[in-house]
């Protein structure tokens, strides 16, 4: 699956792009499902989950033509055919075909997603959307475990969701856009990739409005039109290499930048000493000047980073947190409220060398600074493969990453844009 060889030690410094959302990317490429004439989608990151997304999508009769290696133009045809269960394994976001095909086929069969190893991740409030727009879905066993979904007609209805979920909001709002009559949302995510897929269907014809808020009224069409749509920048990737400038001491400059989307991530930064500069519509400077000193709740209690739904601190960014925290000067508590297992990934930091107290698989105390020295660790998940990669340029000597496939599933271009940066890194087999 190959590995990075970072030798630490040297400040990341320079300029970068930031990459489209990723998050968006995939929900968007499952909507050009829903309609049979030409979707162009312009940004797009060139990632492996979008590769996947794409093959996904060939394999049940879909024309994907690459204009270049950000715009796709993509074709739906038969709908029909296998969805692999290899491809449908390796990402998370092969769920995202459940509320397309069934709307447009009345019926959809694949087998529980895959993706990243980061504790459960429920498939029930999927089941309580579309059940509520009268589809029947239910895991079934032929064999191999899979799940099955089908309806006689998709009704709009009043949709409430159990928990703020994205990717199922993102099912029901694409099962809803075909639907019968109108449909109400309650509860709904409203992160950006989840506005950018309504934008999108907007686009195409469908009326969705309450765009950015948890309430989202969606009024089905008999049909769909093609569309050119631009993905949003990566909040997330901005996010990390915010990260990455404050851990390692360096300056980087972010281009292709949506400020509105940075207001709880700078708050979030900000508790733990960095902070960056606006400069620019689209840029940001990630100083190499900041305070570096973990918050203080008033009265001298030690201070918290937790997550939670947008527009609160995005649960991708905690790994990144947590890594930049052992850099900084004091004591602070991070809190994953979302997923249980996301930070057992603190046991490869302790291994370098950071001073973190796992309390349970929820929480965890980071005092810093730390002195990180090299080792040999393993990425579990995307964002905390990201974290390794910070944490390897702060440390002394040479830290080998393994699993970097999980990496590269959502950081486009990340060994040359590292390399660009200054660090001294080197992709090996």
């Amino acid at each position: 699956m190959g590995a990075y060889l970072i030798k630490g030690g040297k400040p990341a410094s320079g300029e970068i792009t930031i990459s489209g959302n990723k998050n968006a990317a995939l929900p968007c490429l499952a909507a050009t499902l829903l309609t049979d004439d030409t979707v162009r989608l312009c940004n797009v990151p060139d990632i492996e989950d979008v590769s996947v997304m794409c093959k996904l999508l060939k394999g049940i009769g879909s024309s994907v033509v690459v204009v270049d290696s950000h715009t796709l133009d993509i074709t739906s045809g038969t709908r029909k055919g296998f969805l692999s269960e290899e491809l449908v394994e390796a990402v998370r976001g092969s769920i995202l075909f459940l509320g397309p095909l069934l709307a447009i086929c009345q019926e959809a069969r694949l087998t529980p997603p895959g993706g990243d190893v980061i504790g459960l991740r429920r498939l029930d409030t999927h089941f309580l959307g579309l059940s509520s727009l009268d589809a029947t879905c239910s895991l079934e066993e032929d064999g191999s475990l899979y799940i099955h979904a089908n309806h006689s007609r998709l009704k709009g209805n009043t949709v409430f969701l159990d928990e703020t979920s994205v990717t199922a909001t993102e099912n029901v709002i694409m099962a809803a856009s075909l639907a019968e009559g109108e449909s109400v949302v309650l509860n709904a995510a409203s992160e950006p990739h989840v506005q950018d897929l309504c934008m999108m269907l907007n686009l195409m014809g469908c009326k969705i409005e309450g765009i950015g808020s948890n309430l989202l009224r969606i009024t089905g069409k008999k049909r769909l039109h093609g569309c050119s749509f631009t993905l949003g920048s990566d909040f997330m990737e901005t996010g990390s290499f915010i990260g990455l400038a404050g851990a390692s001491g360096g300056e980087i400059l972010l281009r292709g930048v949506q400020v509105e989307h940075l207001r709880m991530i700078r708050l979030g930064f900000q508790r733990i000493g960095l902070d960056f500069l606006i400069d620019g519509p689209t840029s940001i400077l990630i100083p190499r000047k900041q305070k570096r000193l973990l918050y203080r709740e008033v009265g001298g209690h030690t201070g918290k980073v937790d997550d939670s739904p947008w527009p609160g601190f995005p649960p991708d960014l905690l790994s990144i947190i947590t890594v930049c925290a052992t850099q900084m000067k004091g004591s602070i508590l991070v809190h994953e409220k979302m997923f249980e297992s996301r930070m057992f990934f603190v046991d490869w930091l302790i291994r370098m060398g950071a001073d973190i107290i796992l309390c349970d698989p929820h929480r965890a105390v980071v005092n810093g600074p730390s002195r990180l020295h090299g080792s040999i660790v393993t990425s579990p998940d995307v964002r905390a493969g990201m974290a390794l990669v910070i944490a390897a340029s702060c440390a002394e000597g040479v830290t080998r990453i393994e699993n970097i496939y999980q990496i590269e599933r959502g950081y486009e271009a990340l060994s040359q844009k590292l390399l660009g940066l200054g660090l001294a890194i080197e992709k090996v087999l």
